[in-house]
């Protein structure tokens, strides 16, 4: 049997503090072997208990009681190792951890220790090389010194006040590098400019001259009295490029190479560039030449300019500057590139707008020609991408070359609109005289384009046609159509002249250039409907003869723009041919332009005529002498401004309007009298005689205010058709009748209605008139009877 199982128990219940590894193991084993000799028994008894049927309970209790008690020692055992086990765990954790800790500090003093050597070794590294003039080894060192800054001030946790003196060194380091860099870069590239405009000087300089006085003086090896190992303008460029100031360098000598180089060779087509190469500095001038009045030709242009490119590419451009690594979007440049995309916008728009605009051909014949600017705009440009100033999507100058059609028709419209409007706002009473045998001088067209052809042909038979049915009749005067007689403005005629010319260089021009030049065309007149009565509103007004003369100039365009559209219908492009090459609609709207115009003239006329006649008193009470001059110096004065409109009409308005115009005004003249008179209650023997003179003088005189031509004897017939002018002609001369006629010539010239007297006035006007100038008598009352 072993030994009891208490013992062992309260051995190791008796056992205090830490474990360690060989008492657990001894006392594990020695369990072990007392497992397994209980086990031993425990299997005797079994087996005698049921194999030999030797009942021995006592026994049996005891190994009952010896199992619990071992049992309960195993528990005891197993809990006091975990408990031992989890203790001694936590201990060895946080004694690593701490461990950890002591070494990432260590590691990060280590490291904070070797930024710090390294900021000190770059900043002597930094400096050495500045001494030795060693620019771009210079500049990485300070890019160095730089990076291990940022790695310090990136620390967390970690602050020095060593720090910002170390960005104050930094800082120094780097202006005095720029200084210096700046001191070489003035002796490399040395601008020799004339006085500026406010300097003092004796005298001021034209822009060609001060510009023939500017110079570039680019030095290609080091003076000699610096060592030989002094810098190249490589490595300045370079150290320039690291310090991130590279751009701003370039971005002011690209200013001053356009303002004093580039720009004036595209101002100023006389200045050449000249070059000059000596030993240690290469010269970049003007030559002195003749002041040229032509402006510079596109290919000459590009050939100086690209004169001036080469010689900077080959002396100053051509700088890798992807061997400095600083900052990766400049590596990826060459100073050529940088350049071009600081300037290349710039210079683009002024040789587009000073150069290509004005090289654009004046007329369709000369775009053939154009070829050679395109040619040379594509050697400039391929050229300038060679020396790398410019990247391959750059084509501004060459886009815009190509698309000549279009600019072509752009600067024809534009000069046609220009030209338009002077004619519009010039004078308009300068005029030409238009006759039926007078015609323009139509421009030739070409042969109808490939589109029209059918219906050409169509409209030579119908043309034929219409011929062969006129056979014998008589045929209508050639002038049928014509516009009559009378003068318009020699700048409507001029007008009228640029139209026909447009359309013709739009027959010889590219589908689109036509369509632009016809549609130009067009805005030409409805820009003349627009301006023209707005900018000459207050002379139209004043002066009757620009009024006339606006409404023969309407009237002129309207005949001409009646046939202008299908002169040119055939010859145009096929997108107008179909109906759309018309001046048709515009007809309308300036005739009644025209009209309008002159209208308000007459109305003007007219009030003014009347005004004139409000000042006679009402020819009433003439036998008083005041009343009388009153009267007669206001039909004077009516009869003085029919004759003054008459001289200033005179062969200007066409003979028809004349005629009817000037009995519009004298109709109004005699209506104004004939309602006044006829108005009166009283007429005395003496008055009547008054007013019967002062009407014979208006009947005598008023013909003679219709003299539309110049030639006396040419009037006459006019003079005779006075009726057919003045609608109140008869009127007023039955009034004259009754003014000097008895009571039975009254009615006489009444006849019952029917007779003259009834055709001009109401009964009830002839018997106002009988009762104003005859007393009531019989003969009166009898005389009224007869009147109905």
């Amino acid at each position: 049997m072993a030994a009891p199982s208490g013992s062992l128990v309260a051995a190791v219940l008796a056992h205090s503090g830490r474990l360690d590894k060989e008492d657990l193991g001894t006392r594990i084993g020695r369990l072990s072997r007392r497992v397994e000799d209980l086990k031993g028994e425990v299997c005797n008894m079994i087996n005698k208990k049921y194999n030999e049927f030797l009942p021995s309970m006592q026994s049996a209790e005891e190994l009952v009681a010896r199992v619990e008690a071992l049992s309960g020692s195993v528990e005891l055992l197993k809990a006091g190792i975990e408990n031992e086990v989890q203790r001694d765990l936590t201990i060895a954790v946080a004694e690593f951890t701490e461990l950890k800790q002591q070494l990432e500090r260590d590691s990060l003093v280590l490291s904070v220790l070797k930024k710090l050597q390294e900021f000190d070794a770059a900043i002597k590294e930094h400096n050495t090389a500045l001494l030795e003039k060693k620019y771009v080894v210079a500049a990485q060192q300070l890019q160095k010194a730089r990076s291990s800054l940022k790695a310090l001030e990136s620390r967390r946790g970690f602050e020095l006040k060593i720090l910002k003196a170390l960005s104050t060194e930094l800082t120094v380091q780097t202006q005095n590098m720029l200084y210096q860099l700046g001191e070489e870069w003035q002796k490399l590239a040395v601008w020799k400019l004339p006085p500026a405009k406010g300097a003092s000087s004796p005298s001021a300089e034209s822009g060609l001259e001060a510009a023939a006085r500017s110079e570039l003086h680019l030095r290609t090896a080091p003076p000699q009295e610096e060592e030989v190992s002094g810098p190249p303008l490589a490595s300045v460029l370079q150290a320039f490029a690291l310090l991130g100031e590279l751009q701003a360098k370039l971005k002011t000598f690209g200013q001053l190479l356009l303002k004093h180089i580039l720009k004036p060779l595209v101002s100023y087509p006389s200045l050449q560039p000249l070059t000059e190469e000596h030993s240690d500095v290469f010269i970049l001038r003007f030559s002195p030449q003749e002041p040229a009045l032509d402006p510079c030709s596109p290919v000459e242009l590009f050939g100086k300019i690209r004169l001036v490119f080469e010689v900077l590419h080959k002396y100053l451009l051509n700088v890798p500057l992807e061997q400095a690594g600083g900052q990766a979007e400049q590596g990826r440049l060459t100073l050529a590139e940088l350049l071009g995309e600081l300037i290349w916008e710039e210079l683009s728009d002024c040789l587009i707008h000073n150069c290509l605009v004005e090289s654009i051909p004046a007329s369709s014949s000369e775009l053939e020609h154009y070829t050679e600017v395109i040619k040379a705009t594509e050697d400039f440009e391929k050229a300038l991408k060679e020396m790398k100033f410019l990247k391959g999507d750059m084509t501004e100058l060459l886009r815009y070359a190509r698309n000549v059609n279009s600019h072509f028709a752009n600067k024809k419209c534009q000069e046609v609109i220009v030209a338009a409007r002077s004619l519009m706002t010039s004078e308009i009473h300068n005029t030409v005289k238009i006759t039926p045998e007078s015609s323009m001088a139509l421009p030739k067209l070409p042969a109808p384009r490939a589109g029209a052809h059918f219906s050409t042909q169509r409209a030579a038979e119908a043309a034929a046609e219409a011929v062969g049915r006129l056979g014998a009749e008589p045929r209508l005067s050639r002038h049928t159509f014509a516009l009559p007689p009378c003068r318009v403005s020699a700048s409507v005629q001029q007008l009228m002249e640029l139209a026909y010319h447009t359309l013709l260089e739009a027959t010889a021009s590219t589908d689109q250039c036509c369509v632009q030049l016809f549609y130009s065309v067009r805005n030409i007149f409805q820009l003349f409907y627009d301006v023209v009565p707005t900018y000459h509103r207050e002379n139209l007004l004043k002066f009757p003869q620009l009024a006339a003369i606006h409404h023969n100039n309407c009237m002129y365009l309207a005949h001409h723009l009646l046939t202008l559209g299908h002169q040119f219908s055939y010859h145009l492009t096929n997108i107008l041919c179909d109906g759309a090459a018309t001046f048709v609609d515009l007809v309308p709207g300036f005739r009644r332009l025209g009209m309008e115009c002159f209208l308000a003239q007459m109305r003007v006329q007219k009030g003014e005529i009347l005004e004139r006649l409000s000042s006679a008193r009402n020819f009433s009470n003439l036998d008083d002498e005041d009343n009388f001059c009153a009267a007669t110096k206001a039909v004077r004065q009516v009869l003085h401004q029919l004759k003054r409109l008459g001289k200033v009409w005179q062969d200007v308005l066409p003979v028809n309007v004349y005629c009817k115009a000037m009995g519009t005004l004298l109709n109004t003249a005699l209506s104004e009298m004939v309602t006044r008179i006829a108005a009166l209650e009283d007429i005395s023997a003496e008055d009547a005689d008054r007013l019967y003179s002062l009407c014979r003088t208006m009947l005598e005189e008023g013909p003679q205010v219709f003299t539309p031509l110049p030639e006396e004897e040419s009037n006459k017939k006019y003079q005779e058709e006075v009726p057919v002018y003045v609608q109140r002609w008869m009127t007023f001369k039955e009034l004259m009748l009754i003014l000097q006629a008895n009571l039975q010539e009254i009615v006489d010239q009444w006849a019952d209605g029917k007779g003259p007297l009834a055709a001009e006035f109401s009964a009830a006007e002839v018997k106002s008139l009988i009762r104003a100038l005859f007393q009531n008598t019989e003969r009166r009352a009898a005389a009224l009877a007869r009147i109905k």
